[in-house]
């Protein structure tokens, strides 16, 4: 959190010196950042994603499945899922656009299989009073807030130690292990620097086999 605050303020007085020449320098970047933990990064293996997929099928809210297997199909974060309007989704070409991202970059990212099939199913039933998938019951305007039900689908599945974030995790996790680049899998995610996707880089050691196959033929 010190960090954060750091930050904050070397902004603000970055903003001093080159916009409005009040001072000549930015004395906060002398001071030294505190050392931070490694980012927890925490997937689903194969069979907590079975029984959690199992628990959102059987749930009382029939739209958490697909939520998670949106989630777990395209890695967007909880929100890009949560707020999608049916005018982000192109049926045909399979195809979902992420209008409001952390990093105010519209994104794109393909869809097929089971997660467009439920889409499909889920459009023939859709609720025209609100131009969301999934709209609050409350006030259609707004998105629905699937944290009690993913709680309790977790505790039905019996899976500990997850959130909902860690679903994002589970899908970059999956690519990497599958051999799609990490370039890729950094663009699909919105990942703007290549050194945040590189957390998922031990996952896929073959390109490091390679490169080492390489120089030991030389």
């Amino acid at each position: 959190r010190v960090n954060r605050y750091l930050a904050g303020l070397s902004s603000a007085i970055t903003t001093a010196v080159n916009e409005w020449h009040w001072i000549e320098d930015n004395p906060v970047k002398k001071v030294k950042r505190l050392k931070e933990p490694k980012e927890r990064v925490r997937f689903l293996d194969e069979n907590e994603r079975k029984k959690l997929l199992t628990a959102c099928r059987e749930s009382k809210n029939k739209d958490l499945y697909l939520a998670v297997v949106l989630a777990l199909s395209t890695g967007a974060r909880r929100m890009e899922i949560w707020s999608l309007k049916w005018s982000d989704v192109n049926l045909e070409e399979g195809i979902l656009i992420f209008e409001k991202t952390k990093n105010d970059q519209r994104r794109s990212v393909p869809i097929s299989g089971h997660a467009l099939d439920l889409l499909k199913k889920k459009n023939k039933k859709r609720f025209l009073a609100s131009p969301l998938i999934f709209p609050s019951s409350v006030d259609p305007s707004k998105p629905f807030d699937f944290r009690r039900p993913f709680m309790m689908a977790l505790k039905s599945s019996q899976i500990k130690n997850l959130r909902w974030h860690d679903l994002r995790h589970s899908c970059a996790s999956y690519m990497v292990q599958s051999g799609i680049s990490l370039k890729i899998v950094g663009e699909i995610l919105g990942h703007r620097d290549l050194s945040v996707t590189q957390r998922y880089a031990h996952l896929s050691p073959e390109h490091l086999r390679e490169s080492i196959s390489i120089i030991d033929k030389k």
